[in-house]
């Protein structure tokens, strides 16, 4: 390993030893459910407490050992690096079986990865090795392999090989190098058995071969996180938006989360139950986290603290990860005071990882919590309108936002009425952070499949509809017209998620680990 990539590792390590501080920071006893009390936006998730299980394995001939004095040893040296860079990426726990060469060998590597609940297998091939040591371990544990054809250097020193003098050290020389012999045969094998694998080429000390690496441990990171996230859905779904209708049981299937119906009356009890001093502590953390207006009242200041307030005891009853609502309620009824109270609560919810999407989006719910587990943000948005004399698109939301990415303070703005919704109350305004973004969609096919639909592109400075919305200028590739339809051609929800940064490679791991289709437009 290289002192660049050592470094690179070490800077990795320090950022997310830093994120968890951060983090922990902000943890104050106050309130039932012991929520943290004041905001940081630069603070994105860190790595679970239980860090995602990953496996690691390298192969070889064992009839080389007695042939190749040291070649074993220096292999199993390699493979041992390998480990210490898996280690450094954070977030994940290595299981290595050390370097398999014979089938009883692969079996009980098998046998250790089944048992400790691996997400995916990294296959590092130090030498050329029999692809019967390799199958019997992938099969039985089920899950994505990455080859890793790693070599120790970008080329044999020829001038020095070919002095050796010596054919036997010289053999064994080469055969530290051999990488790309076994990689064709293991390919050939695991596509007649249908073993999902896929392939990251370079060597030992490559930047953009660990990069690679890292990505994959992030996804399967991710891919645990959904298959631990409880998402609720409070409510119903919005009369008539037929794209925004889903079938939970399918993304419970896919993903592995798990489908909580909430009750409305259960939020009600627990907002009376909401005392005067979590009110004033909740005032207090809205304004660090928005620009509350002069035209802000009181009343409805103190109504949607009290709404945040047991909108926390219920995420933190239930364990909620990510949630899903709508609701409208008769005219003045106390169902009505909720939900037309609910958004600055869920802004701040958004932002501290479980993200709440309106309209009972229980796709887009999915697609901001991808996001958000990425270190994203994930803010819920729509088309808004072209701008063709910028080339820009508009896009943002009424409701809530991650205020994590904004530009800026967001603005906490009373609106005398939410469009297409009854009442009135207090809603965002914010612009997503300037510079590269990531738009995701949770999409349903009409075979009854998932995929997710990304695009990347820019947030650009620029005038913005200033009606207490979410809402931003966005640049992409194929300009205004060309994104428009080719995203709209491949037949998403109206609604999608958007995050700071450019990680469609990441996500496309991702949808390779869940087993679900991946489009890049």
């Amino acid at each position: 390993m290289t002192s660049v990539i050592k470094k690179s590792f070490r800077l990795r390590l320090s950022v997310t030893i830093l994120a968890i501080t951060l983090f922990l920071t902000l943890l104050t006893p106050a309130g039932a459910a012991g929520w943290p009390n004041s905001l940081d936006q630069t603070v994105f998730p860190a790595s679970p407490e239980n860090p995602v299980k990953v496996g690691l394995f390298g192969i070889g001939l064992n009839t080389y050992w007695g042939q190749f004095g040291g070649l074993r040893e220096r292999l199993e040296g390699y493979l041992k690096n390998i480990e210490k860079g898996l280690n450094s990426t954070g977030g994940c726990e290595v299981v290595s079986a050390g370097l398999v060469d014979t089938v009883e060998k692969a079996r009980q590597a098998a046998a250790l990865f089944k048992s400790s609940n691996v997400r995916i297998i990294f296959l590092y091939v130090s030498t050329y090795a029999l692809s019967s040591t390799v199958l019997p371990v992938v099969q039985e544990a089920k899950v994505p392999v990455i080859v890793l054809n790693l070599q120790p250097a970008t080329a044999i020193d020829y001038k020095w090989f070919n002095s050796l003098g010596d054919r036997g050290k010289m053999t064994g020389e080469w055969l530290a190098f051999c990488q790309a012999c076994s990689v064709p045969e293991i390919a050939s094998v695991f596509h007649r058995s249908g073993v999902d694998f896929h392939l990251v080429t370079g060597t030992l000390d490559d930047q953009e071969a660990w990069q690679e690496i890292n990505e994959w441990v992030e996804a399967a990171r991710v891919a645990d996180t959904l298959r631990h996230t409880n998402l609720g859905i409070l409510g119903h779904y919005y009369n008539g938006m037929l794209d925004v209708y889903s079938d939970p049981t399918q993304l419970a299937v896919s993903l592995g989360l798990h489908i909580e119906f909430l009750e409305m009356a259960e939020l009600r009890e627990l907002r009376k139950k909401v005392a005067a001093r979590e009110v004033e502590a909740k005032i207090q953390e809205m304004q660090r986290a928005f620009n509350l207006l002069p035209e802000c009242s009181r009343a409805e200041i103190e109504r949607a603290a009290r709404t945040a307030c047991a909108l926390e005891r219920l995420v933190a009853e239930k364990k909620l990860g990510a949630v899903a609502y709508y609701y409208e309620g008769t005219p003045g009824s106390e169902d009505e005071d909720i939900i037309t109270s609910m958004i600055a609560g869920n802004s701040l919810l958004t932002a501290r990882h479980v993200p709440m999407a309106g309209e009972c989006e229980v796709k887009n719910a999915v697609a901001m919590k991808i996001m958000d587990a990425f270190g994203a943000g994930g803010s819920f948005t729509e088309f808004y309108a072209m701008d063709f004399k910028e080339d820009v698109v508009l896009m943002g939301h009424d409701g809530p936002g991650h205020v994590a990415i904004a530009e800026g303070k967001p603005l906490l703005k009373p609106l005398g009425v939410f469009h297409g919704k009854p009442g009135k109350g207090l809603s965002i305004e914010m612009r997503v952070k300037h510079g590269p973004v990531t738009l995701l969609s949770v999409v349903q096919t009409r075979d009854g499949q998932l995929k997710l639909l990304v695009a990347e592109g820019e947030s650009v400075p620029g005038p913005i509809l200033e009606i207490g919305n979410t809402n931003s200028r966005y640049k992409f590739p194929r300009g205004v017209k060309g994104f428009v339809d080719a995203w709209s051609k491949e037949g998403p929800a109206h609604h999608c998620a958007v995050g700071t940064g450019h990680i469609a490679s990441k996500i496309q791991k991702l949808a390779a680990i869940l087993g679900v289709k991946f489009v890049l437009v």
